[in-house]
């Protein structure tokens, strides 16, 4: 009997296409072969999840279902055969990149409330799963992490789960603290890069 895909599976899935896709991206202009590329996508992928489920005292999701190195693999062919396209979209990383935060700061948050922890835990885990990965994949290319940089990008992840958090609070219907909280992370991360939002850096 085949089990239904909850909502919550489905945003997980194209969490895991999207920052595939942004890994694979980033890991083309610096001219990594095939494998190399498909390390740094599936270390894109499920990175975060994978420190989540350390932290919550889970065996990592991967590590039990096959289907998030079916996707990688997938997002990998799709780079592959429709790179040019790919790469003629304005914005296409930071659009592959908001899109998996917002995904994953969902599933970390919900994943964490299904573990039985408190909603400040799974506001933490929520920002963990959508920023951690970014974080490998950064070191992996030898970039400096974003996280780090004076842009928006955990905080983006922290309003999220925060609007989870008042959903769960005043019992809104579970779709909507989700939508919600998805959609409270790519409004805050296109605001702060089309007003240039940063926070101060730390001077010497």
């Amino acid at each position: 009997m085949v089990m239904p895909i909850s909502f919550v599976q489905i945003i997980d899935y194209l969490g895991t296409f999207a920052f595939a896709i942004s890994g694979i991206r980033l890991a083309s202009q610096k001219q990594f072969d095939w494998f190399g590329a498909f390390i740094v996508g599936m270390v894109t992928a499920v990175g975060g999840g994978t420190l989540r489920d350390l932290s919550l005292g889970l065996s990592p999701f991967w590590m039990t279902q096959w289907t998030y190195f079916v996707i990688t693999l997938l997002s990998l062919l799709l780079f592959v055969c429709f790179h040019q396209q790919i790469n003629r979209l304005a914005g296409t990383i930071f659009l592959f990149d908001t899109i998996g935060l917002a995904l994953f700061t969902v599933v970390g948050f919900q994943k964490t409330i299904d573990a039985g922890f408190p909603l400040y835990a799974a506001i933490l885990m929520g920002m963990m799963t959508g920023a951690a990965g970014g974080v490998l994949r950064d070191i992996l290319i030898n970039e400096v992490p974003l996280i780090f940089r004076r842009d928006i990008y955990a905080l983006a992840c922290l309003a999220g789960g925060l609007f989870y958090t008042a959903g769960c609070l005043l019992a809104f219907p579970p779709i909507v603290s989700q939508l919600g909280c998805a959609a409270t992370v790519i409004i805050i991360r296109i605001l702060a890069v089309k007003f240039h939002w940063q926070l101060p850096i730390v001077k010497e």
